[in-house]
């Protein structure tokens, strides 16, 4: 059998993209809560724009999202319908402490996952928790100026410190930060960072990684001393750049864009800096601030697991050309491949390639946290959707996932779709943009019922997971 007999298969998601419930129970204001669908959200998750309140003229789509907060018991019965042996989701912080920095955590927060939780425990579900996946509370945004104020570790440490102590022996798996690199990408949405004229963005934005792999590292050390069965891991928005040409420059090109990711795994998987970013940080002038108390922690606390999204792979090239733009990561277009609706790489051998490249650099197990691709769905009457397009495309990356692992020897831990029911798009706030083996009636502005139906690939789903993985037609 190509999967080991306890694979993990199931789906992930995240609160703010599906939650709702934005002020209910004494949740406090989030950055993500202020990203618009529209125009104005690339301006705003990337930090260009201020956006401190909702503003009129805009639509807010985490508000409300898909009410997984008041429906996640119907939403949970049918993941297990499916056959879930894992369920990835993630807590918004505001639900436990709404300003970030209360000296006391909100109990109706630390309730409600405690009754997700339980929900999925009861259907043998494993809850794979993602501590802080884009949610910031913007008071610590206001106050201290996001995760560039060092301050923001100890916030942090006493978030992690509660949900330990609160979950432990019922979550056996946790992830500290979603997509860690795409604080490059958008900062304001990665780290709570947004930008006063004339700052050096780029030295603000390696002092609050810097800030953020030290509280990964205080997480994982918290978590070994409380819950020391429990196995924790970073997460890496991966997909592998290719040379555009065999010219040694784009490989060069390539090498580099590659390692401006990894660099984040480098330091959670290896416990320190990599010469080669040390080195381009002080020839750029833009090294952050590292105690040698920060180099003993980063040292002696690495990761148990490397999980990582992969949508498409990307191309580097020194030359002036095309671009796309697929997870808010550029990319020079590739004529070899087909591209989605959004213009996304469509990549299943890069699937396998990505696999091979970060087991060889890591020798640490894997676990693939989101694959899946985001298209408009058309349902009939019944909200039935024939997704023969999503079967085809996860179909395709599973089999080169089954050939990293039986040919390749990768050592993977689990799989997990992204948006195995529909939400809302983390980078256009678009709820036309679905990914779900689930229907959800509802449209980019808030219009529908809400309604759940069953799409084409949810049965096919079910099967792949009955079969643990063979069984792909």
């Amino acid at each position: 059998m190509a999967f080991r007999k306890d694979f993990l298969w199931g789906g992930a998601t995240a609160a703010n993209q599906l939650e709702g419930a934005y002020n209910e129970d004494g949740r406090g204001l989030a950055n993500v809560d202020l990203s618009p669908v529209g125009e104005s959200r690339l301006e705003v998750i990337t930090g260009r724009r201020k956006m401190l309140d909702f503003e009129e003229g805009e639509f807010y789509p985490a508000k409300n999202a898909i009410d997984h907060y008041h429906r996640y018991k119907e939403d949970i019965a049918l993941f297990a319908e499916m056959g879930f042996k894992v369920y990835r989701f993630s807590i918004a912080w505001t639900r436990i402490y709404p300003n970030g920095d209360d000296e006391q955590p909100n109990e109706a927060g630390l309730q409600f996952y405690e009754n997700l939780i339980d929900e999925c425990l009861k259907y043998g579900i494993e809850p794979l928790i993602t501590i802080t996946h884009f949610d910031f509370p913007m008071n610590l945004a206001n106050k201290y100026g996001g995760w560039r104020n060092r301050e923001i570790v100890k916030f942090y440490e006493r978030l992690v410190t509660t949900l330990f102590k609160r979950y432990k022996g019922k979550v056996k798996y946790w992830l500290t930060f979603n997509e860690i690199n795409i604080i490059l990408h958008a900062p304001f949405m990665g780290a709570g960072l947004y930008f006063e004229e004339g700052e050096v963005i780029e030295k603000t934005q390696y002092q609050a990684i810097h800030h953020e792999l030290i509280a990964s590292a205080i997480a994982t050390k918290v978590l070994r001393e409380i819950d020391p069965d429990a196995k924790i891991g970073c997460m890496l928005a991966a997909g592998s750049f290719y040379p555009e040409t065999c010219n040694p420059k784009d490989v060069f090109a390539a090498l580099k864009a590659n390692r401006d990711n990894y660099f984040f795994v480098d330091v959670q998987s290896r416990g320190y800096y990599p010469e080669y970013k040390l080195r381009e940080l002080e020839a750029k002038g833009i090294l952050p601030e590292i105690t040698e108390e920060d180099k003993k922690i980063l040292k002696e606390n690495t990761v148990d697991f490397i999980s990582f999204s992969y949508y498409s792979s990307r191309v580097a090239s020194v030359e002036d050309v095309e671009q796309t733009d697929a997870n808010l990561v550029k990319s020079a277009r590739n004529p070899y491949l087909e591209y989605t609706e959004w213009d996304w790489a469509v990549d299943p051998l890069g699937f396998r390639i990505t696999l091979n490249e970060i087991y060889d650099r890591y020798q640490k197990p894997l676990f693939v946290v989101e694959n899946g691709l985001g298209a408009v769905d058309k349902p009939d009457e019944n909200g039935y959707v024939e997704d023969d397009y999503r079967i085809d495309y996860l179909r395709k990356h599973i089999k080169h996932m089954r050939d990293a692992v039986t040919i390749d020897g990768v050592d993977l831990l689990g799989y997990t779709t992204w948006g195995p029911i529909d939400l809302v798009s983390a980078g256009t706030g678009e709820m036309k943009k679905r990914y779900g083996f689930i229907y959800v009636d509802r449209d980019n502005y808030g219009n529908g019922t809400l309604e759940r139906s069953k799409k084409k690939s949810f049965d096919w789903y079910k099967k792949v997971i009955e079969s643990n993985g063979e069984d792909l037609d």
